[in-house]
């Protein structure tokens, strides 16, 4: 299992517009294949600040999805929000 960290900036004034669009979208990308979980924090102390979290079954199914029509439909619904491109990393548990 690889663990998708997607670091986002929303637009100050329209956290709850990236949130609302990101959880409409994902109705939609939640059956992407390979995907196993996803959800969506909001920082506390920079409500501007979001990470997605995305559970894949390996880093092939998270490449395969980028390019997909999900993921182009998804980026579509969040992009009026955010500052820019997320800022992506995987890692793995190892403990």
């Amino acid at each position: 299992m690889i663990l998708e960290i997607a670091e986002l900036s929303a637009k100050p004034g329209s956290e709850k517009d990236l949130a609302e669009a990101h959880a409409t979208a994902m109705e939609a990308v939640g059956q992407a294949e390979g995907m196993l979980s996803a959800r969506l924090t909001q920082g506390v102390e920079t409500p501007t600040n979001f990470v997605l979290l995305v559970e894949w079954t390996d880093l092939a199914a998270h490449e395969r999805f980028r390019g997909t029509e999900q993921f182009a439909q998804w980026r579509a619904a969040i992009g009026q929000y955010v500052t820019g491109p997320a800022a992506v990393q995987h890692t793995r548990v190892v403990a």
